[in-house]
């Protein structure tokens, strides 16, 4: 266990909108400081975006690309981990040793990290699940089109119907990892606290301020998909940014909370 973790969760407080044009800006920072870690851990990313595309390619069930680029983009912080140290490290002072970095990464197998990754990828799973139930419902009874090599069948009534439900649950799916996934990860990172306290606090975090937070969720969402478009390769360039931005955004509401609670302080020992 890292010496210089902090236990617990720390101070959350109030998201202005100006802290994520802040996060962005020293997103691009980080990336202009350290590229190589931007490339390294995106290829991961990348790498299982291509073979989710050509087993759904191979296997002729092309409907689960549509799954896919629904619930793809909720797995991408995860791809991040590496992400958040190398921004850390940079806000530290400290250097980016490659080793090191990679040695933060491995250890976090032994601490909370793999509970809330299980958790995620099980509603991933489930939505996958959900999905195929959907699919099976509208369009399970339609006949002379091969949904293999050709999309046409989307563009019909039960298509439709089907892309318009399918997205409408996906997008509870969506907003449900999101909200508990926002700032738990990097918190999971920065201190010695048990998933389910990070998950609540993240899930509190998106409550209690709905508009950045959800801007911040949607554009993400929104960036990502354009970045799958060709081939994935957009994501060499949204994954840093948003792993980065996502530490960066994390650090300032922690900045917010400790300047919020110092002002609480401050007004209970006035004199009445």
């Amino acid at each position: 266990m890292p010496h210089d973790l902090k236990h617990g969760v720390p101070p959350i407080g109030t998201v202005h909108i100006a802290m994520i044009g802040e996060a962005l800006r020293r997103a691009v920072a980080d990336m202009k400081r350290a590229p190589t870690f931007g490339i390294v851990f995106s290829a991961v990313y990348v790498i299982l975006g291509l073979i989710i595309f050509g087993v759904a390619y191979k296997t002729g069930q092309s409907y689960w690309l549509i799954f896919a680029a629904v619930g793809f983009p909720l797995v991408g912080p995860f791809a991040a981990v590496g992400l958040y140290e190398v921004s850390r490290r940079i806000e530290q002072g400290r250097p980016l040793d490659l080793y090191q970095i990679f040695g933060v990464v491995a250890l976090q197998s032994r601490r909370q990290l793999p509970s809330i990754s299980a958790l995620v990828l099980f509603i991933f799973l489930f939505w996958f699940f959900i999905g195929h139930m959907i699919f099976a419902l509208f369009l399970g009874l339609s006949t002379m089109t091969n949904i293999s090599s050709s999309f046409a069948i989307y563009f019909t009534g039960n298509g439709l119907m089907m892309l318009a439900v399918g997205s409408a649950i996906g997008a509870i799916f969506a907003l449900l990892l999101f909200a508990i996934t926002a700032i738990s990860l990097p918190m999971l990172l920065d201190r010695e606290v048990d998933y389910v306290s990070a998950m609540i606090a993240s899930f509190q975090t998106v409550a209690a301020n709905p508009g950045p937070m959800l801007a911040w969720g949607l554009f993400i969402a929104l960036l990502t998909f354009v970045a799958m478009v060709p081939l994935f390769l957009g994501l060499f360039f949204t994954l840093p940014l948003f792993g980065h931005g996502t530490w960066h955004l994390y650090r300032l509401i922690v900045e917010e909370g400790l300047r919020e609670e110092a002002e609480d302080l401050d007004e209970a020992g006035e004199p009445a």
